[in-house]
């Protein structure tokens, strides 16, 4: 490894300051033809439209002096050499000074080896700090050469101490990592990704890939990131702005589906019932069941003329239009349209002039249509349907039969009816059925690209919801079966993904952890027989991180020693526990002036100055710590039935240090 003040590094160093400077002026030209645009366009509609792609461009440009503007080189046999790195830099005669990660020629930073060199002499790797360019390490592969993971700035990279945000990867990501990143667009891809081997930033970095290689078409249809929680979603918020990506949407599956005021409580379980994918068929029967044949045929008076459509010719359109498959209140117009029609076809019989647009408006809108259609095909709102539903047993059990059985209908009927829809009292779980009632009635626009994180955690339901938005692209599903702790939690991939419409996608496993410390997963392991999931356990490649399992006789006072300990080193601290004891920990933690306090996760503490953050067991998922001190394994574990997964969860918050503290005695799996 080269450091210090070798010339080659000098002038790697000239390299970077002078990209860092054709960046600036990138963006500065961005900035002006941003300012002058609108004396530029032809029109308002045309302003609005260059301003804000200038405005998107000058945000894409933005430095950030911290992370390094390249990581890697390639120097070709051919003798061509390319600066790898974030995002593309090019000189004033249009000559690449940085070459973006996710172009073509840098695959081959990734995938090249010395038994498969690609076409690379030499591939080089930059550590930095702070932003600086301290020293670079060559392999060459032209020569047999090759470090992999024994590259010190590789682990060094891995292994660097985490305090904030989620950072991206670009400069560590490995070959099977990269196979996923960039997977095709119309690829549905699933990846059962142990704790640690990385598979947040592998589907972080295919959305950005994805965006490189079909902006204009992702620019339309959007890319959608959802995460498990507001908490995780905060904590991985900065990794595609770094990459130059700001346009994609971030939300929790919550915010997909409608939001009325929660004002009820459900049991367990008929929230699960909720959430069972059965629901989908018993609100499709309840919905369909409000078609009902003629009872009388249909007239029309027309000024001095009467136009009539019999019951059987009536009948033939409803059975006509049920038989499109389309949704319910599109099907409902075409109904109309169809009767129109008829009518229309009368008029021009018997009418000297043919009818025209006024005329066909006054038909479809005429009270004894209009009436015609509420006695047929009713119109019905999402609230209307569910609400109709869970205050009626009969409806209930007609809707229901052959898939719910009595005593799961007993626990969705309401004890106490609303007058009316709007006086429904919500709960948490019926959001999923009022989505699956909107998707009933309408079409929902499908997003190009959908990333979901935590997968596992996913309900049929909630999955049928993503289905919904994602009809028409492609999903890069995410997640552990292990860390599964919802009452729903999966069990097997390919039910979910058949719940997500996309039953032919592949599984991929991924097993190589690069950031939890081996001792640690050992530990964390030894849970796995207990979880009741067929997943292959995790290695890790680190062995420099350290375990320490303790029974102590008072864990607050424990916790605030470790604390103190870790603050003598680098990186984030967090305190886990059982969500009752957070608050209380929090509380002992700040009397303590421990780094003046904690943040509990959720509110300061991720991002803020504290190194220090108290995080409830339930909002652990999805983030990393450089110190973890978990505190009172038992109660987590009692805290919830999935408590063995959720303890394995956060056993596996560490990518350094862990410390587990106890007075209780520990799960039987981890005993001895």
């Amino acid at each position: 490894m080269r450091t210090d003040e070798d010339p080659e590094l000098a002038r790697e160093r000239e390299h970077l300051t002078a990209a860092r400077a054709t960046l600036r002026r990138m963006r500065e030209r961005a900035q002006e033809l941003f300012a002058t645009g609108e004396s530029v366009a032809s029109d308002a509609l045309g302003a609005e439209s260059l301003g804000a792609t200038l405005a998107r461009r000058v945000a894409e440009l933005a430095d950030q002096p911290g992370v390094p503007l390249f990581f890697g080189r390639l120097d070709l046999d051919h003798g061509e050499v390319h600066h790898i790195g974030r995002r593309h830099v090019a000189d004033r005669a249009g000559e690449p000074m940085v070459v973006d990660w996710r172009a073509p020629i840098s695959r081959a930073f990734y995938q090249a080896s010395a038994a498969d060199p690609q076409g690379v002499a030499v591939r080089r790797r930059f550590g930095y700090a702070g932003g600086e360019l301290t020293s670079f390490e060559d392999e060459h592969l032209d020569r047999g050469e090759e470090l992999g993971t024994a590259s010190r700035i590789l682990v060094e990279e891995i292994e660097r101490p985490r305090v904030g945000p989620m950072r991206d990867i670009v400069a560590t990501i490995q070959p099977e990592q990269d196979e996923l990143v960039r997977a095709d667009l119309d690829r549905t891809i699933c990846v059962q990704g142990a704790p640690g081997t990385g598979k947040t930033a592998v589907g972080l970095h295919r959305a950005a890939y994805l965006l490189y290689l079909h902006r204009e078409r992702l620019r339309r249809s959007g890319v959608l990131i959802l995460g498990p929680n507001r908490t995780f979603l905060h904590y991985i918020e900065a990794v595609l702005p770094a990459l130059g990506e700001v346009d994609v949407r971030q939300a929790t599956i919550t915010d997909l589906l409608p939001a009325p005021p929660v004002r009820a409580t459900d049991p367990p379980a008929a929230a699960v019932v909720k959430h069972d994918a059965r629901m989908a068929a018993v609100l499709r029967n309840a919905l369909w069941r409000r078609v009902r044949a003629p009872a009388e045929p249909l007239v029309v008076p027309d000024g001095s003329m009467r136009w009539r459509i019999g019951v059987d010719a009536l009948a033939r359109v409803l059975e006509q239009v049920r038989g499109e498959g389309l949704p319910y209140a599109a099907g409902r117009e075409r109904v109309r349209a169809r009767l129109v029609g008829l009518l229309q076809r009368q008029a021009e019989l018997r009418r000297a002039d043919s009818p025209g647009e006024a005329w066909l408006r006054r038909m479809s809108r005429s009270k004894p249509v209009t009436t015609c259609l509420d006695a047929t095909w009713p119109a019905v709102t999402p609230e209307e349907l569910v609400s109709g539903l869970l205050s009626d047993p009969a409806a209930l059990a007609e809707a229901a039969a052959g898939l719910l059985d009595g005593a799961e209908q007993r626990l969705l009927v309401w004890a106490r009816p609303p007058r009316s829809p709007g006086a429904a009292r919500w709960s948490e779980a019926d959001p999923v059925l009022l989505d699956e009632a909107a998707g009933l009635l309408e079409r929902v626009p499908s997003v190009g690209h959908v990333v979901v994180d935590e997968a596992q955690d996913l309900s049929a339901m909630q999955l049928r919801a993503v289905a919904r938005r994602s009809a028409h692209g492609s999903v890069t599903l995410l997640g552990d079966l292990a860390q599964g702790t919802a009452p729903w939690a999966a069990v097997d991939w390919p039910t979910s993904l058949a719940h997500l419409g996309k039953p032919d996608a592949a599984v991929v496993p991924l097993t190589t952890g690069f950031r939890v410390p081996a001792q640690v997963l050992a530990l964390a392991n030894r849970l796995l027989p207990a979880l009741a999931v067929d997943v292959p356990a995790a290695e890790s490649l680190r062995r420099d991180g350290s375990l320490a399992v303790r029974a102590v006789p008072d864990l607050a006072e424990a916790a605030v020693a470790a604390v103190r300990a870790a603050l003598a080193g680098e990186g984030s601290i967090a305190v886990i526990a059982a969500d009752p004891a957070a608050e209380p920990l929090r509380d002992r933690l700040a009397a303590a002036g421990v780094a003046g306090g904690a943040g509990v996760a959720g509110g300061a503490g991720l991002d803020g100055p504290e190194r220090v953050t108290v995080v409830p067991a339930s909002l652990a998922k999805g983030l990393e710590f450089d110190h973890v001190i978990v505190v009172e394994p038992a109660a987590i574990v009692a805290a919830e039935p999935r408590g063995l997964n959720r303890l394995y969860v956060v056993l596996t918050r560490a990518v350094s240090h862990l410390v587990v503290l106890h007075t209780e005695p520990l799960p039987p799996p981890l005993r001895g």
